[in-house]
């Protein structure tokens, strides 16, 4: 059987979440969290090994919260997102407290992961139709090494699927050309529902957006040669830093975004008609809860999810 791995970023700090871990919210009827189910539903899709990238800060409580319970069910290995984790020749910018971004987060599992893989959220539950997609995807395609055009895939939501009701989310809005490959992404913050489906409250008005459109989720299907591809686009983009140094993010859309602009990538976009929910505000945790009960009363997840 052919190996593939789900890849979990869960080093974020979730500032808009008041300064909890979201990541380690509770919302299964027996205490499970979202990546619980995340794990569950990449299992069953056929992955068969889970990479978490977390802070070393919350190693412990991480694994006593969930890594120990997975390593009963998968293979599970631990890479770890450090603001100081450069390449040669490379410092800390001054006041620099902000992680570098999910393209660094990935790029710091470059020694654990050998095998194409699905990256995710850590505090999004994408449904389970997202896994099955990409894990086909995987399993369909051969990797060509670093210098080859990159076939990446991606599995794309429905806007209207993916927003909150407590508060503005950022979306990668999708442009796609008519065979169904991705031309570009814009990421477009501060999404709201509305009467009329959606919209972006912007500085100088408001945006209406197409509730039916695709958007990114940061759920994307790669090859391992691609970790090649961000470790030395990472020195690039540090060199360019300029005066956005504190703040500036290697952000995994905006690498793909480019790679495509540039010929350097093709991207499948893959549609997915889940519905999406997450934790983005503490107000979220209800709905969640409320949500996930839903499903184990529908008989879509067990309870224990493991059992």
């Amino acid at each position: 059987m052919k190996k593939t791995a789900l890849v979990i970023m869960a080093a974020g700090i979730g500032s808009r979440y008041g300064g909890g871990i979201k990541q380690m919210e509770s919302v299964g009827p027996e205490g499970e969290i979202i990546m619980d189910y995340s794990i569950h539903d990449a299992l069953e899709a056929g992955f068969n090994k889970v990479v978490f990238i977390i802070r070393k800060d919350l190693d412990e409580d991480f694994k006593a919260v969930i890594g120990r319970r997975i390593e009963k069910v998968t293979e599970v290995a631990y890479a770890y997102q450090e603001l100081t984790d450069l390449p040669d020749g490379f410092q800390l910018p001054e006041g620099r407290t902000k992680p570098w971004g999910t393209g660094q987060a990935i790029l710091a599992a470059r020694d654990v992961i050998h095998e194409p893989f699905c990256v995710i959220n850590a505090d999004d539950y994408y449904g389970k139709e997202g896994y099955r997609i990409l894990h086909d995807e995987l399993i369909a395609s051969e990797d060509q090494g670093p210098d080859a055009v990159q076939q990446i895939s991606m599995a794309a939501f429905v806007l209207g699927n993916t927003l909150s009701e407590n508060g503005g989310v950022t979306r990668g809005i999708v442009d796609l050309s008519e065979d169904g490959r991705l031309i570009g992404i814009r990421e477009t913050k501060n999404i709201i529902k509305t009467e009329d489906g959606a919209a972006a409250m912007r500085d100088d008005g408001i945006e209406t957006l197409d509730a039916s459109g695709l958007v990114s989720m940061n759920m994307w299907g790669l090859q391992p040669s691609f970790l090649e591809v961000l470790k030395e686009g990472f020195p690039k983009f540090l060199n360019a830093l300029g005066p956005d140094a504190a703040t500036r993010e290697y952000l995994l859309p905006d690498i793909i975004d480019r790679m495509v602009a540039g010929g350097k990538a093709e991207v499948k976009v893959c549609r997915t008609d889940d519905v999406w929910f997450g934790v983005t505000y503490r107000e979220d945790r209800d709905a969640v809860r409320a949500s996930i009960a839903d499903l184990v009363q529908k008989g879509v997840y067990k309870a224990p999810l493991f059992s």
